[in-house]
């Protein structure tokens, strides 16, 4: 069968650098960081006190009081996404059938502070059981994707992907799929996490994942540099209108860019561990550049996971000089992450919008935080260092890598009719 073209028709995101995708990208090209003190809780007892919170954040300026106490702010922060997303699209108000308009939305944890606090309330109490009625539906990965379907009306495929670090990332292939088979003319796709709370922060710490930089917080999230100790915490989330191309010219609708493939893989190697040499990597943009019936020369960029890990910092650059050969030396390279931290199950999507606005505006939002070069990693490829740079982006594509070993590579391409 002849598989649908799919494209990116509107886009929403709240991140530690910018509530709206407006204010996100803004921050991004100017190189800012959204790592500080943490403020949801008292940190001064943990190994890390940082970390890249959403800011100036109140729930009554999106939801009423009562609907609020229903969401966890993972849920919370979806549905602020999600919202901008379908606004922006103008699906809603169409004419389109929202029976076949899905969601697929994801969190790699979900509701952590609801589990948190239900289960202290109890720990520190007499014993008698006093469970929130919501706790259970505030707290499952999946119920953001029923919110999101419940407040739109929107009846199509719903679910989550979860595949930790790499969730949102998977629901944007899922997506992929579904439209291209034809089985939903649009779905909302994307994911958020909130887990900067005492379990997270104390969690990340135990497996001495996270920067301990307390004297530094702007610029603890350093990937590539010889000097990384660790991912930053983050929170938000970003949300995707993918909707089936003749659709959505149909309707008039503004097309950012077009996905134009992707590929998943497993390392098979270590439970959070990526494969020392990348190969897992290397495999899914392999996959990613077939399944989009590219060659290695068609990408102009790529926006790495680049977690500012010691490990995946090494393996990465790796697979992408194993995978494109002298190719690689020629594409512009970042990782946004030295500026939002890294948003767990919500990076994938967060980042895919970032490399969608890179491919729409000929700009590559910087790689900050760079100060000593890391021998162990080649320093001839260009990772956008410093500053953001302006250059003729055809085609782009984004890695997200999540513990376990899961591997998404999706591509992004300029839309032509």
């Amino acid at each position: 069968m002849e598989l649908k073209r799919v494209v990116v028709t509107g886009i929403g995101a709240i991140t530690p650098i910018g509530n709206t995708v407006v204010s996100y990208w803004e921050s991004l090209i100017k190189g800012v960081s959204g790592a500080a003190n943490i403020t949801r809780f008292d940190a001064s007892k943990f190994k890390t006190h940082f970390a890249c919170e959403v800011k100036n954040f109140d729930p009554k300026d999106y939801f009423e009081r009562k609907d609020a106490r229903k969401y966890d702010l993972y849920a919370q922060f979806g549905l602020i996404a999600a919202e901008e997303a379908l606004l922006d699209s103008g699906i809603l108000g169409s004419g389109t059938n929202l029976d076949e308009v899905g969601v697929i939305w994801s969190s790699g944890i979900g509701g952590l502070t609801t589990f948190f606090d239900e289960v202290s309330a109890f720990a520190t109490g007499d014993g008698t059981p006093r469970f929130n009625p919501f706790f259970i539906p505030k707290m499952i990965a999946d119920i953001t994707a029923g919110h999101i379907s419940i407040k739109f009306g929107l009846r199509g495929p719903n679910f989550a992907t979860v595949s930790a670090c790499a969730s949102s990332a998977n629901s944007l292939v899922d997506a992929f799929n579904y439209i291209r088979l034809g089985k939903a003319v649009a779905i909302v796709a994307g994911g958020s996490e909130a887990s900067v709370n005492q379990a997270g922060v104390g969690g990340f710490n135990a497996m001495h994942a996270i920067s301990t930089r307390n004297d530094d917080p702007a610029t603890a999230s350093r990937p590539f540099d010889k000097d990384r100790d660790g991912f930053v915490i983050g929170e938000g989330g970003g949300g995707i209108i993918l909707e089936e191309y003749e659709h959505a010219k149909a309707r008039g609708a503004t097309i950012y860019a077009e996905l134009g493939g992707a590929g998943l893989s497993a390392d098979a190697h270590h439970m959070t561990a990526p494969h020392p040499d990348g190969y897992g990597a290397e495999l899914s943009m392999k996959r990613a550049l077939e399944d989009a019936g590219m060659i290695k020369e068609d990408i102009d960029h790529i926006n790495t996971h680049g977690t500012s890990t010691p490990v995946g910092d090494i393996a990465e650059p790796k697979a992408i000089v194993n995978l494109f050969g002298p190719h690689a030396y020629n594409i512009a390279i970042n990782s946004t992450k030295s500026m939002t931290g890294h948003l767990l199950g919500g990076a994938g999507v967060i980042e895919a919008i970032a490399t969608i606005l890179t491919v729409k505006n000929n700009i590559v939002p910087p790689t900050i935080n760079h100060f000593t070069d890391d021998p162990e990693i080649d320093n001839k490829l260009d990772f956008t260092f410093h500053t953001a740079k302006k250059r003729n982006i055809h085609a782009a594509l984004t890695n997200t890598f999540g513990f376990g070993g899961h591997n998404v590579s999706v591509i992004f391409k300029k839309y032509k009719p």
